[in-house]
């Protein structure tokens, strides 16, 4: 049976004790002048060498050539006092969380006063002294502070400050601290070095990060993912699996996944993250510990060569292009929320909700009104913009000749069909009319030099053109439904078609839903909308749109009646226009699917 690796490599001297040299330091220069308390209190995490310390102090007052900060490790007390020795009848070590009652104070304080059997001093190690009650502290408080020349006492807790005051007071406090992942990684590579065991390169960093700074842990991990070595020796996937990390493959895809928005694929690798048997949990700490290596890499783009992330090349070239295609308002909000996700899984019984209503919440800022979230939105939409990309030149867009207005008409008469059909024209002051086409000459405005064959459309407001609108339209469509859900309903039929001065041109593929958007409160709240999602002070005009061609028919939306006109009564008992049955239809499975509706009755009769 093989010993345990932490027990195996037990430091001897303060000389073999890593990444705690401002605790070794003063207690060998401390060995060395022979100036000794009676009393030391070592605090700090767990795994990081206190009880191991104290050892080594025992062993360092109690040489036959000591005290010495270096023991001899030949002499009597060195040899049982060594990491695998049988130990000393005069170093004791006491468990203060089974041992911390008063009636242990008082049996403590009366054996205190024989004299050491075979050794200088007598030595009591009291660890978790945290754990001892404040009426066994005030027991051993008299000894503590005045005791016989030839006891010493060290204390280890986890916890100093719920040590009596009384008591630390009396002591000499060493805070020790986690090992950095530098000396730790160093620490395992010179063991797998003595255990002769060939362990891919990647596998430290896995075992450092997942012993989070503590000696004992880092070399118990590393004893079990040793112990597991095949004939080629110790893999990286070999030791992800044993260790539970998630593999990078699921973490780039969900990082990715945030970046582009893709809600289909950020549920779809959270399936394949429960079908894989990994815990929830375990999962979003591994992407947040990915996001934070992202924050870093976004603020410095050196870490890779400057050793902030120890990552290989490769990855360190996928988490460049990660970070700057999720930004940095995006990573912070993220992993914000990832954070906040990991509160609310503690002692839940369904983690996997909690997860999918996280990633939720990190592809949809619209929802939230924090600041993180405005500025993702931002971003984003930057992003957008930066892709959608400057006016495309004026000759490779017009590939029809430019319309032309003669004179303004009055806004009763109708205006003329053009073949092909073409955009509501701007304003006659925007588009200078050449004296040949229409109108007499004494009516056209004079020329103007240097006129391109094709002006392009004028830009809304802003410069917010069609394309950009459309890009950011989820947002806007965030913004009506939380104004009015039934316009947010109605809009699900709509979509942009142009944005012409400071009017934006909606396309409704149905007549019966754009009547009923027009006849509601829907302008006015897709106005305030863009006002507050895009800062855009856009007029909402409103057509029929024709699926066929991808434009309005000529007929109006609404017609209008002469004075003289008849108007025919419609027979009741006559089928509705094929036209409007299909509006009529859709207008029902719009209520269906947007509102939640069912349909009662078709009956028309009273």
């Amino acid at each position: 049976m093989s010993l345990a690796l932490y027990r195996k490599y037990r430091p001897a001297s303060f000389a073999e004790v890593m990444g705690q040299a401002h605790v070794t330091d003063p207690l060998r220069r401390a060995l060395v002048n022979n100036r000794i308390s009676h009393a030391y209190l070592f605090s700090g995490p767990r795994g990081c060498g206190k009880t191991s310390s104290a050892r080594i102090m025992a062993r360092s007052l109690n040489c036959a050539k000591g005290p010495t900060p270096d023991p001899c490790g030949e002499c009597d007390s060195c040899v049982a006092l060594a990491p695998n020795g049988p130990g000393s009848l005069d170093v004791i070590e006491i468990d203060a969380a089974s041992h911390n009652g008063v009636d242990d104070a008082r049996d403590l304080r009366e054996r205190a006063f024989f004299a050491p059997v075979s050794s200088r001093f007598k030595v009591y190690i009291i660890d978790e002294a945290h754990m001892v009650t404040t009426a066994a502290f005030n027991a051993l408080l008299k000894l503590v502070e005045e005791p016989p020349d030839f006891v010493k006492f060290v204390f280890a807790t986890t916890e100093p400050e719920n040590v009596l005051q009384t008591i630390r007071s009396r002591t000499h406090h060493y805070p020790f601290r986690l090992m950095s992942p530098k000396a730790l990684t160093d620490l395992l590579a010179r063991v797998v070095a003595a255990e002769g065991i060939a362990v891919d390169s990647s596998v430290l960093p896995l075992v450092v990060r997942a012993a989070a700074g503590s000696a004992r842990d880092g070399l118990s991990i590393l004893d079990q993912v040793l112990a597991s070595a095949g004939p080629q020796g110790v893999t990286r996937d070999g030791a992800a699996a044993l260790l539970g990390v998630t593999p990078d493959t699921l973490l780039d895809g969900i990082v990715d996944a945030f970046a582009a928005v893709d809600a289909a694929a950020v549920f779809a690798l959270l399936d394949q993250v429960m079908e894989g048997g990994h815990d929830p949990r375990r999962f979003a700490t591994d992407v947040l510990e990915r996001l934070r290596d992202l924050v870093i890499l976004d603020a410095v783009p050196d870490a890779g060569s400057s050793g902030l992330l120890d990552c290989p090349a490769d990855q360190l070239e996928r988490m460049s292009r990660q970070a700057a295609a999720m930004g940095t308002a995006g990573l912070s909000r993220a992993a914000d929320l990832l954070h906040a996700g990991l509160v609310e899984m503690r002692g839940k019984t369904a983690p996997r909700l909690l997860l999918e209503l996280v990633c939720a919440r990190v592809l949809l800022p619209a929802a939230s009104a924090e600041d993180s979230a405005l500025l993702t939105r931002l971003e984003r939409l930057e992003r957008r913009l930066e892709i959608a990309g400057a006016p495309a030149p004026v000759a490779a867009r017009a590939a029809a000749p430019a319309p032309v207005v003669a004179a303004p008409a009055p806004p009763a008469s109708p205006k003329p069909p053009v073949s092909p059909p073409a955009a509501p024209p701007p304003p006659a002051a925007a588009w200078p009319t050449p004296a040949t086409l229409g109108g007499s000459p004494s009516n056209a405005p004079p020329p103007v030099a240097d006129i391109p064959a094709a002006a392009p459309a004028a830009p809304g407001a802003g410069g917010l053109d069609a394309a950009a609108l459309r890009t950011a339209w989820t947002d806007v469509l965030v913004a009506v439904k939380e104004r009015k859900r039934t316009a947010h309903a109605q809009l699900a039929d709509a979509q942009v078609k142009e944005v012409t001065g400071r009017t934006l041109v909606l396309g409704f593929q149905h007549a019966p839903i754009l009547r009923q958007f027009q006849a509601s409160t829907g302008p006015d709240v897709l106005h305030e909308a863009l006002q507050a999602s895009l800062g855009a002070d856009l007029d909402v005009k409103c057509v029929l749109h024709d699926t066929r061609t991808g434009s309005a028919p000529p007929e109006p939306v609404h017609p209008e009646f002469a004075p003289g006109d008849e108007v025919v009564p419609e027979d009741p008992d006559a089928p509705p226009p094929p036209e409007r049955a299909r509006g009529e239809d859709a207008a029902l499975e719009l209520v269906r699917s947007q509102l939640g509706g069912r349909v009662v009755s078709t009956s028309t009769e009273p």
